[in-house]
């Protein structure tokens, strides 16, 4: 009996073996389409994140580490360890401390996992984990989507030398952040919305920049629970930031809030990256920064009206509840497809999800009044599916990996240059025009009456 059953247990292995290497000849042979149909990208992200793993240990074991901000974010939970729940008095050797207190969990997590800062090669290889998670968070978003053909991934995985720089060799905290925002993304497309905000929230208590995506998920959270129904929602975001921010709130709330929430922050000219071409007088102008925050709600505002909202009722409506619309949307779920009448986008609905997030996100980091180099992983990874899921018709295969070679070459100039940060600025406003106009609403279908009609048609439409 025994020997049957480990007969058995061969076998069904032999079997699964030879399934897999079947899969592995026939996209072989078929390498051609492999690499441009959406449907092989769990076969291609597979090779890539084993490629990765091996291309990030290789980092870490070959290119020198170099000393930004761990060791401040070190000596900034190291006070916290210590007892001090004044957030004014938490700081590190490049300043006082700036994020919400989620970082400071976090941090205070990796500070003690790593013989309180001191392991830095342990705290690569944490980081070098965090990258595979993350890539694993988004293959999976994409693979939803279903719109970016795999050979693009080649470029989003090995030809970014900032990217692995950013995680490996830099140790910040936006990685973090937005590891946790692509898991956040991930709940929402499976409709798990109250977890997905919940991830929300704490993603945006380890860096600001996340709020970036808050008024695209506004947007979808108003559009699939109307007002009342999203309040519950909002609620738990702000929940969770009182949870974690409690210890220091309950000492000095003031400070607290006007460190981890300062909206008002300066940044240094030397460290931007997309306004390099300005002269510095005009770079830390306050009229400057006014300026960009009108540029960013005119745009969050355009893309709302007539790229986010496809009803033909008024925006208004999607402060009602669902059921009591005129025209109601299907449930943001992956079995429904929206938008099928357009011919220009036709987007599945987690593809709208991804599109509404994504495109809101992008918005805010074209009018950012700063990008330093670590910033560039706030959109890097969306880069793809915003430039592909758009048709090719409007912007040809070549032109748009031409467009993701010289974005990454833009962030790879240092220090920035006057030539590198209008080079930004030109691929951004491409990206930006590609996604308005090819996501443009079809033209109004106009149905003939009734009466006029053929004969033929009416008694097939009985």
């Amino acid at each position: 009996s025994g020997r049957k059953h480990g007969t058995e247990r061969n076998g069904g292995t032999t079997m699964a073996a030879g399934r897999g290497a079947a899969v592995l000849r026939r996209a072989w042979r078929e390498r051609r389409v492999a690499l441009l149909e959406p449907s092989y990208t769990p076969l291609v992200a597979a090779c890539l994140c084993l490629a990765e793993g091996g291309v990030n240990l290789w980092v870490i074991r070959r290119v020198p580490y170099t000393e930004i901000d761990w060791k401040a974010y070190m000596e900034e939970v190291e006070g916290f360890a210590n007892g001090t729940l004044d957030y004014t008095q938490l700081k590190g050797d490049t300043g006082p401390l700036v994020y919400p207190a989620g970082f400071v969990y976090i941090f205070l997590g990796l500070y003690y996992a790593t013989g309180r800062g001191t392991d830095v090669r342990l705290a690569q290889y944490l980081f070098a984990g965090l990258y595979l998670l993350n890539l694993l968070l988004v293959f999976r978003i994409y693979c939803r989507t279903n719109k970016v053909p795999p050979y693009v991934f080649f470029f989003m995985c090995c030809a970014s030398y900032r990217i692995h720089s950013i995680f490996v060799l830099r140790l910040f905290n936006d990685p973090v952040a937005m590891a946790i925002l692509f898991l956040a993304i991930n709940l929402f497309l499976e409709e798990r919305w109250s977890w997905g905000c919940l991830l929300f929230s704490l993603a945006v208590s380890v860096k600001m920049n996340i709020l970036l995506f808050a008024p695209g998920l506004l947007f979808l959270l108003l559009q699939r629970f109307g007002l009342l129904g999203c309040i519950p929602k909002l609620c738990i975001c702000a929940l969770l930031q009182v949870i974690l921010g409690l210890p220091f709130l309950l000492v000095n709330p003031v400070g607290y809030l006007t460190r981890s929430f300062d909206l008002g922050r300066q940044f240094q000219f030397k460290w931007t990256v997309n306004w390099r071409f300005l002269p510095e007088e005009v770079f830390q102008n306050r009229a400057f920064h006014a300026a960009l925050l009108l540029a960013h709600l005119a745009g969050l505002g355009l893309f709302a009206l007539h790229r986010w909202h496809r009803s033909k009722e008024s925006i208004l409506a999607l402060l009602k509840d669902p059921a009591e619309r005129k025209h109601p949307s299907p449930p943001l779920t992956a079995n429904n497809i929206l938008w099928q009448a357009s011919r220009v986008c036709p987007l599945n609905a987690s593809a709208q999800i991804v599109f509404v997030l994504f495109s809101s996100n992008f918005l805010g980091v074209c009018c950012s009044r700063s990008l330093h180099y670590q910033f560039y992983v706030w959109y890097f990874h969306t880069l793809p599916y915003l430039l592909w899921c758009t048709p090719t018709a409007k912007l040809a295969h070549m032109p748009k990996v031409l467009l993701l070679g010289v974005i990454e070459l833009c962030w790879n100039t240092y220090p920035s240059t006057v030539c590198s940060s209008l080079s930004l600025h030109i691929c951004h406003g491409l990206v930006l025009l590609q996604l308005w106009y090819g996501t443009a609403p079809p033209p109004a279908l106009h149905t003939p009456p009734p009466s006029r009609r053929p004969a033929a048609v009416s008694k097939k439409a009985q």
